[in-house]
């Protein structure tokens, strides 16, 4: 069961806002914030039910604002490789428990963070390469993967794109058909594994107008807001959310 008191509310509207804001505008690539932020109250499981309608919402609002504008060998790759990462997913969901996914949903906040802090001290950088079709199945295998146990499919993917040197509205219209095409990968994984409840439906319910807000935001915002501002705040509460789903596991 769901508690449906304060706390969700307090965490589950500012998540998914921040999450169709990232969806909607920036790429994708911090929009899991929402369901690791989900995760520190109700189960990981739960969490990934409630928030895949409602990144599949967003999805569809925001697929006509950068209809045509992706990049289709990535896109087109990418989705190819993320049938068998979902794949997966699906096999290892179905085999390990809830702390496993809290550590590794955790260690994947840590991580994205380190990679992007990295990228903007110079310390790492992401060379641009030619587009060669196994890169893109490689990019598409691992984010169909993490999507599938925590929505963060978007580092992985991003790191790819970076690679392929796309301007800011060919990299965010490539996320948002790559995601609109996993997302529905997962949904029936998800049916049948029982991630989807009565409960988890009732929560995407009551969250849904806020992820439609959240990504009219992020559309917005695309042309307007710098980046490094969205990006500074989304650091902070992944590096916060990855120590304490990490602590709650091993505690």
């Amino acid at each position: 069961m769901i508690d449906f008191g304060w706390q969700f509310f307090a965490l589950g509207i500012p998540a998914i806002i921040f999450g169709g804001v990232s969806k909607g505008g920036f790429g994708s690539g911090a929009a899991f914030v929402a369901g690791a932020i989900l995760a520190l109250v109700v189960p990981p499981g739960a969490a990934l039910g409630i928030i895949l309608p409602l990144f599949m919402l967003v999805d569809a609002a925001t697929l006509r604002p950068y209809w045509g504008k992706w990049h289709g060998p990535s896109a087109k790759g990418m989705i190819v490789g993320a049938i068998p990462g979902v794949a997966l997913a699906a096999w290892v969901y179905a085999a390990v428990d809830a702390d496993f996914f809290r550590i590794l949903i955790g260690v994947i906040c840590l991580a994205f963070v380190a990679f992007q802090v990295s990228r903007s001290m110079g310390l790492l950088t992401v060379p641009v390469l030619p587009f060669r079709k196994r890169y893109a199945w490689l990019a598409g295998s691992i984010a169909g993967f993490t999507s599938f146990v925590s929505h963060a499919g978007g580092p992985p993917a991003a790191v790819f794109m970076l690679s392929q040197g796309l301007g800011k509205t060919a990299y965010q219209a490539t996320t948002v058909v790559m995601f609109w095409a996993i997302n529905w990968m997962k949904f029936f994984p998800y049916f049948f594994l029982g991630i989807f409840s009565w409960d988890t439906f009732k929560g995407a319910l009551l969250l849904a107008p806020f992820a439609i807000f959240g990504a009219w935001i992020g559309i917005k915002a695309h042309h307007l807001v710098p980046e490094r501002a969205f990006f500074g705040l989304t650091y902070l509460l992944l590096l916060l959310t990855g120590i304490r789903l990490i602590w709650v596991a091993l505690a």
